[in-house]
């Protein structure tokens, strides 16, 4: 179970993203100092999205904000000092499908970056570290015919589906040999399909939301039978916090941070139909080659370790979304 902490000085790597700007604030609410990091990459949506984000997280008290590239040793060394208590390392280039076209750039990021960030810890003295890797380094198993089954922490993870897992998977693997090596402590959290208010243009709720709301078709690859594990941003936070507060040097924990609601493709549009009040224009499309039929979390070793239970279900949580969003849509 995780224990209280206040007061900590934490830095917050990919600060102006979904995951990232959402913590930041509540880390800020708990009564913790945030020094934030972020490159504002324009790759898989605009820049100006996350500068727009970073001037809110700019007015919060407590917080600072410094635009530097995690490959960047120079600009890391100027912000992890001896004064950090724990990094949340959360910047990477996401998703399954842009990775396929430029593997070589999400090697970069995900394993030299994040490898920047340990080696600037151990010279820094730092031993506590929040890693967010992905529900993705499950991958598929070849002959497995399982339609549901719950994905747990110690599944050996030899089959990621795209260049994007793959390197998630790497960094886990990179983390553990920083444990046994230096001592670092390590909480490597596995999302589930995240989603909410703020989330990246280019994810599927937000997609297929903006579709259905406006009228245009709306490409769907697949029978619609695949499921996700959406789970929601508050509840996602939850589980970072609780992180942050518990590792402690020399450990390494995987931990699964899911919503364990999982609903199909066709069941996700079908409530995005309800709650927008319009019907989806449906293009379907083949499965594309790096998605994984299903995705389910078993969150029994969150609960033990963290305190972990969601409360958000996928129809409070799309409405939430939708009321966030909707707005911003007509205007």
């Amino acid at each position: 179970m995780a224990t209280r902490q206040s007061g900590m000085h934490v830095v917050v790597t990919g600060a102006a993203g979904f995951i990232g700007s959402h913590t930041c604030e509540r880390l800020i609410a708990a009564g913790h100092r945030v020094t934030g990091v972020d490159a504002f990459d324009g790759y898989l949506y605009p820049a100006d999205i996350k500068r727009a984000t970073a001037a809110e997280l700019a007015r919060l008290p407590g917080v600072r904000l410094v635009e530097a590239d995690i490959c960047d040793r120079a600009a890391i060394a100027g912000v992890l000092d001896d004064t950090v208590d724990v990094v949340c390392h959360l910047a990477a280039l996401a998703g399954v499908r842009p990775s396929l076209a430029e593997p070589l750039r999400y090697l970069r990021t995900n394993i030299e970056g994040t490898g920047v960030i340990v080696e600037r810890m151990r010279a820094a003295g730092l031993h506590r570290l929040v890693f967010a890797s992905s529900s993705s380094v499950y991958g598929i198993v070849p002959g497995d015919t399982r339609q549901v089954a719950a994905f747990r922490e110690d599944d050996p993870c030899l089959h990621p589906a795209s260049p994007y897992a793959a390197t998630k998977r790497m960094n886990e693997l990179q983390l553990s040999t920083y444990r046994d090596l230096f001592g670092l402590g390590v909480y490597a959290l596995r999302f589930f399909t995240v989603y909410g208010p703020r989330q990246r243009p280019d994810m599927a709720i937000a997609r297929f939301t903006r579709a259905i709301a406006r009228g245009e078709p709306l490409t769907l690859f697949g029978d619609g039978s695949s499921r996700r594990d959406y789970t929601f941003i508050d509840d996602i936070v939850s589980g970072v916090v609780a992180a942050i507060a518990a590792v402690t040097p020399g450990s390494y924990e995987i931990v699964n941070l899911g919503g364990t609601h999982t609903i199909s493709l066709a069941e996700l549009v079908e409530l995005i139909e309800r709650t927008v009040g319009k019907p989806a224009v449906i293009d379907r499309q083949p499965s594309q080659p790096g998605d994984v039929p299903v995705t389910y979390a078993s969150i029994d070793r969150a609960r033990h370790l963290l305190g972990y239970e969601p409360t958000t279900r996928p129809d409070a949580g799309i409405a939430r979304y939708w009321a966030w969003a909707a707005p911003r849509l007509r205007a």
